[in-house]
């Protein structure tokens, strides 16, 4: 197990007082893991209290929400366990005045004892409380009644409406009045795509194999309701959606909010991918997504995973949502952008001229681009996984990427090497963003340029041209050779092949001692200390493993050996 914790039996305590060091909207009660909202005024003046809580491991909940038009108090518990009653006794009487106190429960065995008597007690001791349940998991539609639901992540959209009533100084019963039309009008659900590992236990909750996922599981690290493949983003979206379609929570008209929300381990990326496919999957059945957020709400420790809340709206429910807060989790905003896509003004790009004919050389250009795109796909593994010792590991997937726009250009973007060169160079642009990309446009052009008006390019004209696109490439990375890069298999392969043409052998003989030429300098790179591009960083560490931009170069001068 690795963690950045001091000591598991002190986990709840050092991330609580870690919270409360970066919210001066919250304060730490001294004998309890309770957060309350800080500057309270005298018990008289006291607005309604709102309170959550629960165990702990679901940051940024509960502590994050705590503050001025949201809840008033937090309790927490040790990882994945109910806090004591006494604790949530001891915080609804530091945030409760004469107005009572409203306590928002997910509905989980332990948080529902030890609130519901903290809020008998409480009342004993003349204090008003009211309690709200939050069962909004429709995953478990199938498995037990409704009432006996659990409580997920859309609990945080309660604790927003609820703390936003407060604070316009609405009664209690009108506080858990509108808590409870929330709480009826909620609806969650979550995928995991692994386990977590609690600080106490040292190892994940259970296992999946690698193309697994556990469907309806809970934020305890808890498994699901059943186990199935692996599938994309929008499938997975759309297979949540549409089991709160299938429960009745949602239809064509219905104004609803929508909240994204990662389990844990979950990047920004895949959420925002997720709150596209949701989205999208909502407008098209004619429902009015009012507001969205994305982001880690309501985690379950490191799980990987998502969950969606959908939760019916009015005019009235928005005006609170959209009512101000500093609880520092809150994400505020959440409007849906309407105009999400600008159409294009560019103008396309025309390999060649409508009915241009196709010489023979450009045609021969087309085979071997065709051959040289399958010979980089096919290495997408070996180039992934030579990336990934000394780089970032996107060298396979965008040499796939580059190969694949290079099989769609149409046959009449190579009516002669020059236009071909040129097609060629823009594709390999718009398909690669990264440093690959760049160079191999460029060296492309400059070919291009050079064969240009050329019908039938003799050897030694396209020998010019390589030594002239190497020349680009070094011009524009800075790279020489013995830097450990591309250029280690570009250089020598180009002189040789002018070299050779110059010395009278054959283009065939020529091209097949170039290729020797530029392996034998990808291998050379093995021993080379990197002195540019990511590889770099590493310095000595990447001594030993060859240059995967180098390797790729072999590849398709070995492809077109081929042709």
């Amino acid at each position: 197990m690795k963690k950045l914790i001091n000591d598991p039996s002190t986990v709840v305590r050092d991330m609580l007082e870690g919270v409360v060091a970066l919210s001066p909207a919250a304060i730490l009660l001294a004998d309890e893991n309770v957060v309350i909202r800080s500057g309270l005024p005298e018990s008289g003046q006291r607005k309604v209290a709102v309170l959550s809580g629960g165990g702990s491991g679901h940051e940024p909940a509960h502590a994050g929400y705590v503050g001025s038009g949201m809840l008033t108090a937090a309790v927490a518990g040790d990882i994945f366990t109910s806090p004591s009653t006494d604790a949530v006794l001891a915080g609804i009487k530091a945030a409760a005045g004469s107005a009572g106190a409203l306590v928002i429960v997910k509905n989980y065995t332990g948080d529902r004892l030890n609130f519901g008597l903290s809020a008998e007690l409480a009342r004993a001791e003349g204090i008003p409380v009211e309690i709200v349940v939050i069962a909004d998991d429709v995953a478990l539609k199938d498995t037990v009644s409704a009432d006996r639901r659990r409580g997920i992540a859309g609990t945080v959209l309660v604790h927003k409406l609820a703390g936003a009533a407060a604070e316009q100084g609405l009664p209690l019963a009108d506080v858990a009045r509108i808590a409870r039309s929330a709480a009826d009008k909620l609806s969650s659900m979550g995928i995991s795509l692994g386990s977590c590992t609690l600080p106490s236990v040292g190892k994940p909750g259970f296992f999946l194999g690698e193309r697994e996922i556990e469907v309806g599981l809970g934020i305890h690290g808890e498994q699901g309701v059943r186990r199935m493949p692996i599938a994309s983003a929008d499938r997975l979206t759309s297979l949540i959606l549409e089991t709160i379609e299938a429960d009745g929570r949602i239809r064509n008209g219905d104004r609803v909010v929508l909240l994204v929300n990662g389990l844990g381990s979950t990047p920004p990326m895949e959420l925002s991918i997720v709150a596209r496919s949701a989205i999208g999957f909502l407008e098209q059945k004619g429902i009015a997504v009012e507001r969205a957020w994305a982001g880690t709400f309501l985690s379950a420790l490191d799980m990987p995973g998502f969950s969606l809340s959908i939760m019916h709206v009015d005019d009235a429910a928005l005006g609170l949502i959209d009512a101000p807060t500093d609880a520092s989790a809150w994400p505020r905003g959440g409007a849906v952008n309407r105009n999400r896509v600008l159409p294009s003004t560019k103008e396309a790009e025309d390999g060649a001229p409508s009915g241009a004919k196709t010489t023979m050389a450009g045609e021969r250009l087309r085979q071997t681009t065709e051959m040289l795109a399958k010979a980089l796909i096919a290495a997408e593994p070996q180039l992934t996984e030579l990336d990934s010792i000394t780089g970032d590991g996107d060298l396979g997937a965008s040499m796939t990427r580059g190969s694949e726009a290079l099989l769609a250009l149409p046959k009449e973007s190579f009516g002669d090497v020059s236009s071909g060169l040129m097609a060629m160079a823009n594709a390999m642009r718009k398909a690669i963003g990264g440093s690959s990309g760049p160079f191999y446009a460029t060296g492309l052009m400059r070919a291009s340029r050079h064969l240009a008006g050329l019908e039938q390019p003799t050897a030694a004209q396209l020998a010019e041209a390589f030594v002239a696109a190497v020349q680009a490439v070094s011009e524009l990375g800075g790279a020489k050779q013995g830097d450990r890069t591309m250029v280690d298999a570009l250089y020598p392969a180009a002189k040789t092949f002018k070299d050779k043409v110059a010395e009278g052998l054959s283009a065939d003989a020529a091209w097949r001692a170039a290729v020797e030429a530029g392996m034998a300098g990808a291998e050379a790179t093995i021993s080379m200390k990197p002195r540019l591009g990511r590889a770099s960083y590493l310095g000595e560490r990447a001594v030993g493993h060859p240059d995967g931009g180098a390797i790729a170069v072999s590849i398709w001068l070995r492809a077109i050996m081929a042709t």
